[in-house]
């Protein structure tokens, strides 16, 4: 099965900053084109961080409270590491000092899955992407990624018979009836054996688009339980035999 590529979905003309921007300009560029991240790039074209919203609010955050209790915060060698990084954060002049490092990034050849669960994995909404040489060639969002929902039932269906009956199990597109609405795969039809069944509903969900397969096959021969029982048998004769 081919899945569609992060490099298809992608935002080519990327706002970005270098180690040197200034704060002001940082903000400057999130405002100004409607944006709550970019990546920081080096003198190479390679992504060496990435500031969010988040990032800048650190410096907002941290403006002093008129009459507070300093004696509440603690010395700077006394916070954890994760305290200490925002507290550089909130003194940063410039992109450099900013940003999160290092940055969670793609390849432009990963697929939209691969992307998604590294989103998920890492909790971030934007992830830059890049080419064969590390070089930032694009960006891509959660919205970006939920474009590959939007698939036509129809196109789910062609993939379905296509490439998981006949390519996949060689089977005739006649075998099991596919029906597809609103991104659910309902699959129908009788096949020889139980592993045949298992991997048509497998390899159905891993299609880009699909919500969710409803698994109506039956099959004639349950060759899963004919395995299992081959391998404990095996398991005691080898038992046996070193008695």
């Amino acid at each position: 099965m081919k899945h569609d590529k992060v490099g298809s979905v992608m935002t080519t003309d990327v706002v970005h900053a270098t180690y040197a921007t200034p704060f002001k300009e940082v903000a400057r560029l999130l405002a100004d084109h409607r944006i709550s991240g970019l990546p920081v790039l080096d003198d190479d074209d390679k992504v060496i961080g990435v500031i969010s919203e988040t990032d800048l609010m650190a410096r907002q955050a941290a403006i002093p409270v008129p009459f507070a209790d300093k004696r509440r915060t603690p010395p700077l060698g006394q916070l954890t590491r994760a305290a200490r990084r925002q507290a550089g954060k909130a003194r940063a002049r410039i992109a450099g000092e900013l940003m999160s490092e290092p940055p969670v990034t793609v390849h432009a050849e990963d697929t939209i899955v691969e992307a998604a669960r590294t989103m998920a994995a890492r909790h971030v909404e934007r992830l830059p992407v890049l080419d064969v040489e590390n070089r930032l060639v694009g960006i891509v969002t959660r919205r970006d990624l939920l474009t590959v929902f939007l698939r036509p039932d129809a196109e789910i269906r062609t993939e379905v018979v296509d490439e998981v009956l006949v390519r996949a199990l060689w089977l005739s597109p006649r075998t099991v009836e596919v029906s597809v609405t609103e991104g659910v795969v309902t699959l129908t039809g009788h096949m020889e054996r139980r592993t045949e069944a298992e991997i048509a509903v497998s390899m159905t969900r891993q299609i880009d688009g699909v919500v969710d397969v409803v698994d109506k096959l039956t099959y004639r021969l349950d060759d899963a339980r004919i395995r299992a029982e081959q391998a404990l048998h095996g398991a005691a004769d080898d038992w046996l035999r070193g008695l």
